[in-house]
């Protein structure tokens, strides 16, 4: 097919040059990078990516096709792809179509053939920033005039753009725990891991009042994943007080981490490039065992304000790479954090535990 060609422009005036990838037009959002070598199509629909322009380091993107069951959520949630190689044709007899009418189905813009190593090394060193992709123009003069208008991720609540618009309901009615889902942009995959545990789930949009929640006395609780900044999230912090003040069994995962520490009155923070990708080693403190993780966050739980609250809080794991906060226990309450994904689709099972714990936790609290 006839290629178009496309830009790369980023907020401290880098450019790149390449061709377009998906349908043709103009995107904006966040640059940030995932070293993850598959589950491409898994990471495109995770709602914690909302608002972001994606750099794939795996060379090949798009080889293995795409599959509606592989969908993390309803729709892609990336605001645009960047990568090296962006492959029309796919191999996989399981496939449903190819990536590139994906794309074009689900109106997402953007640009192959750069280099994607350059790419990487100038976040890692300059950090996070505004980026925005065109194949409608290459007037450089044009975009600077469009990516200024582009807010900064620091400060900017999206989980409300992304939660669900109703409650709904996920597995079997009779099954033995009944939880409640904070739904700040949870992954499919994770309310799976929940119902394959003997959990009948009630999902519930974000901004959804804990006095409207705990009408249906659920066993335990659970606070999602999700985009943005967690400090301008008063609604969810606020929920997640009430649980703790009733000490209700309390799960939180990525930004459901952050909130349960806000919670408690620990602050979080922007990180320089954040942490994306399927082989990242974390800690577990308590067992003194280590794991391969999935994550995707480019926020984190302060380590200073966790040393002035260390009378509530135990920090249960860190990451192996730069000693970030990994997981958390708020001390005399049934409440427990991590960062990551210990779903992870894609990603290793090493952290899977999790949902066993909070099960148990649920058992506990009922004895």
């Amino acid at each position: 097919m006839q290629q178009v060609p496309a830009v790369l422009l980023l907020e401290d005036g880098t450019v790149f040059y390449g061709n377009a990838a998906g349908k043709i037009g103009t995107t904006t959002g966040e640059v940030c990078f995932n070293t993850g070598m598959t589950g491409y199509q898994e990471v495109f629909t995770d709602p914690s990516y909302f608002g972001q322009i994606l750099v794939t380091t795996n060379a090949h993107i798009g080889n293995y096709g795409t599959r509606i069951s592989e969908a993390e959520s309803t729709d892609i949630k990336i605001a645009g792809l960047v990568c090296k190689n962006f492959t029309w044709q796919y191999s996989r007899t399981m496939a449903t179509e190819s990536i590139q009418k994906y794309f074009e189905d689900e109106k997402l813009v953007g640009i192959s053939d750069v280099d994607t190593r350059a790419i990487v090394r100038h976040i890692r060193s300059k950090g996070a920033m505004n980026a925005i992709i065109s194949s409608e123009t290459l007037d450089l003069e044009e975009l600077k005039n469009q990516l200024f208008k582009v807010p900064s991720m620091a400060g900017l609540e999206l989980a409300s753009k992304v939660t669900t618009e109703k409650p709904y309901m996920m597995g079997n009615s009779d099954a033995k725990y009944k939880v409640a889902v904070l739904d700040l942009g949870v992954k499919r995959n994770i309310l799976n891991c929940m119902v394959e545990r003997g959990c009948y789930l009630k999902v519930f949009p974000a901004q959804t009042p804990y006095a409207e929640i705990k009408t249906w006395k659920a066993d335990g609780y659970f606070i999602s994943n999700g985009p943005g900044d967690p400090a301008p999230m008063d609604y969810a912090t606020e929920t997640a007080k009430s649980i703790l003040a009733e000490n209700k069994p309390l799960f939180g995962i990525c930004l459901g981490h952050q909130i349960l520490a806000q919670a408690v009155g620990v602050t979080t923070y922007k990180m320089h490039h954040g942490h994306r990708g399927i082989n990242h080693p974390v800690k577990n403190l308590v067992s003194g065992k280590s794991e391969i993780t999935s994550q995707n966050h480019g926020f984190g739980v302060s380590p200073e304000a966790l040393d002035l609250h260390k009378d509530k809080i135990e920090i249960t794991h860190v990451n192996l790479n730069d000693n970030t906060v990994e997981g958390i226990k708020i001390n005399n309450k049934n409440a427990f954090s991590v960062q990551y994904h210990p779903e992870a689709s894609p990603g290793p099972h090493d952290a899977r535990y999790l949902f066993d714990q909070f099960i148990e936790m649920i058992v506990g609290a009922e004895l």
